[in-house]
């Protein structure tokens, strides 16, 4: 029996195991290479770099024809590893107009959807290990004395 993804795999200088390695990678992997860099506040506040995007943040445009706009996220194809933001558009020969699939390493975010719960724990633990317990073990030796 043929593997198709192996967890495994760790690297490989060679352009075409890298791009099948992201083509055959499931989707709760691929979730993962649809991160997008956080703006200088966003960094100082979350003491992060990037972050996996999500329906509803907003981004600004870095590069490409569009550079400089700003929109929200209003779609994320995980299979071609695309992003939709509302507004940004292209008009067709047939006068249609059609919108434009971004690469998220050409996007920074400017802010975070913050409804999930989940989202805004992750963020707090970037481990995802439950926070530290040292003021608990303080405030306790403090009321002994």
């Amino acid at each position: 029996m043929k593997i198709k993804f192996k967890k495994s795999w760790k690297a490989s200088s060679q352009p075409r195991k890298q791009r099948k390695y992201v083509a055959k990678a499931p989707l709760h992997i691929k979730n993962k290479l649809v991160s997008a860099n956080l703006s200088e506040d966003l960094r100082k506040k979350h003491n992060m770099r990037n972050i996996t995007l999500r329906k509803g943040d907003s981004v600004l445009i870095m590069r490409g024809k569009f550079r400089g706009k700003k929109g929200k996220v209003t779609k994320i194809l995980l299979k071609t590893s695309k992003i939709i933001i509302d507004g940004i558009q292209i008009k067709k020969k047939d006068g249609s107009k059609v919108d434009v699939k971004m690469e998220p390493s050409n996007l920074q975010i400017q802010e975070l959807n913050m409804e999930d719960k989940r989202r805004i724990k992750k963020q707090n633990n970037t481990d995802g290990s439950s926070p530290p317990k040292t003021n608990q073990v303080k405030t306790e030796s403090k009321e002994k004395k």
